[in-house]
């Protein structure tokens, strides 16, 4: 197999899936001719903030970038912490023909076969990308941190920005751990090792002040398609996490939680980003019980993070299939509407997320790659402005179920394509034995996940009594890569 029998294998997953793999030509050519709108003419005011040191952190290879940031020590270890999210609503028309594409996939698709983009790549990673060296306009979540993590005030307003220095995750974890050289742009950009530092502080802090409340210390991997110099699949590896992606990972989930407040504290109705209490507590329950620890009967996410950092520190090398084994038990978030509310209403905590334990969470840091964080977008620009909210908490309603569907669909295009892909690496290895994890089973089937290449399959024969987080021995039977199954018997 090739990269265009992949690429095809894709194109008709998503159609298969209800996506769309291309855009109309009327989106392609309003996409052309799309030129920034006139920010001068809202009601806001528009900051200039070009002179401060923003930054990103993102993949090597990542082209649409979403957010910058840039920080300042304040007196009594409190920090200014600010994130500024591209202006993607000022390109992309509220109706138009771009917006249409956006509002039915939802998301950028990532597959083996490579990147199926919500927007047109003329403006996700041309014009609404935050590139370095260029102006463009944003949307600030200004932020006040405490020295516990605490983030005790924040605001939003629209500026203009100036990326200082594109890095990357690989470089600067390497750099933070003491394991690389610096980043080049650090020699290069006054004040920007400064900046690093303080962002790993600060990081640190936030996730420390969510942890005291019970969000989930687990650290999964997911597989990364290698490609050799002919542009051949050759394997698929972990794509693990690490420092500068925690530390990201951290900022960005306190932006987010910022901007569903500031919403319910103009009185608009918002999309939220919601994980409930599992459902498969049970699970979790003998999980914990297998390790030799007992979970209360329900639902404690203060407790199962305990047990999870006992676990990391006792077995450090096997921390990630079991984190990959709670996540699957703890279940697939979803988003809602959550209709406009007076701060500090008591139906608040049913907009929570159990993972991250936090309360009032949207997704707003994104917008050139998931649709949600668009529509959050220009409720906070209409909130700032002081005008209506461009959706009705309808609307809302029907666009976070349209987008939970659409994520899931996503998810199965992209599980597919790499089950395709790794069914052609396996093809020589039929009657081999793995180490398994099993993370799925339900009516529609046993799935297993094994780690070279990382890849899930289903167990055909002998799956009675397997259930999620189970360990087992499997024999590979079968693959078929143009159907994209990879079949295994319980050895």
């Amino acid at each position: 197999m090739n990269p265009i029998d992949l690429n095809q294998i894709a194109i008709e997953a998503m159609r298969s899936r209800g996506l769309l793999p291309a855009f109309a030509p009327q989106a392609l050519q309003e996409a052309e001719n799309a030129r920034p709108a006139d920010a001068q003419g809202r009601h806001s005011a528009i900051a200039d903030l070009r002179q401060l040191t923003w930054f990103s952190i993102d993949n090597d290879d990542t082209r649409d970038l979403d957010q910058l940031s840039v920080a300042e020590p304040l007196a009594g270890g409190i920090s200014r912490l600010r994130v500024a999210v591209a202006d993607v609503d000022t390109l992309v028309r509220l109706g138009g023909a771009v917006d249409a594409h956006a509002a039915f996939n939802t998301t950028t698709v990532y597959t083996a076969a490579g990147v199926f983009p919500m927007l047109p790549e003329v403006l996700s990673t041309d014009l609404s990308s935050l590139h370095e060296g260029q102006e463009r306009l944003a949307v600030v979540v200004d932020m006040q941190v405490e020295a516990d993590g605490t983030v005790s005030s924040s605001s939003v307003y629209r500026a203009w920005v100036l990326n200082r220095a594109k890095l990357t995750y690989d470089g600067v974890s390497a750099w933070l751990d003491g394991d690389g050289p610096a980043p080049a742009q650090l020699a290069n950009v006054p004040g920007l090792e400064a900046q690093l530092r303080l962002h790993d502080t600060l990081a640190g802090a936030l996730r420390q002040w969510r942890h005291a409340r019970g969000a989930l210390n687990v650290s999964t991997v997911s597989a990364r398609p290698v490609f050799n110099e002919n542009g051949q699949l050759v394997d698929l590896r972990a794509d693990e996490k690490n420092r500068a992606k925690d530390l990201i990972a951290d900022l960005m989930i306190a932006a987010n939680g910022a901007t569903a407040r500031y919403l319910i504290e103009k009185g608009f109705p918002s999309l939220r980003r919601l994980l409930q209490a599992p459902r498969r507590w049970d699970r979790l329950v003998a999980l914990a019980a297998s390790h030799g620890v007992q979970l209360p009967a329900q639902p404690d996410a203060l407790a199962l993070d305990r047990f999870l950092s006992a676990r990391r520190r006792a077995d450090a090398a096997g921390f990630a299939d079991l984190s990959l084994a709670v996540v699957k038990m703890l279940g697939s978030g979803e988003y809602a509407a959550a209709p406009a509310s007076a701060p500090g209403a008591p139906d608040s905590a049913q907009w929570g997320h159990f993972g991250l334990a936090v309360n009032d969470y949207a997704h707003s840091t994104a917008p050139n790659r998931r649709f949600p964080d668009l529509v959050t977008q220009r409720l906070l620009k209409a909130a700032i402005a002081g005008e209506a909210p461009p959706y009705s908490a309808e609307q809302l309603g029907e666009i976070a179920q349209h987008c939970t569907l659409q994520e899931d669909n996503a998810s199965k295009v992209e599980r597919q394509v790499l089950k395709a892909a790794g069914a052609w690496l396996l093809q020589g290895r039929i009657g081999e034995a793995f180490d398994g994890l099993v993370t799925g089973a339900a009516d529609k089937g046993t799935f297993v996940r094994i780690s070279g290449p990382l890849l899930e399959g289903r167990v055909v024969r002998g799956f009675e009594g397997l259930d999620v987080g189970d360990c087992v021995r499997v024999t590979l039977v079968a693959v078929d890569a143009e159907k994209s199954f990879i079949d295994f018997a319980r050895a």
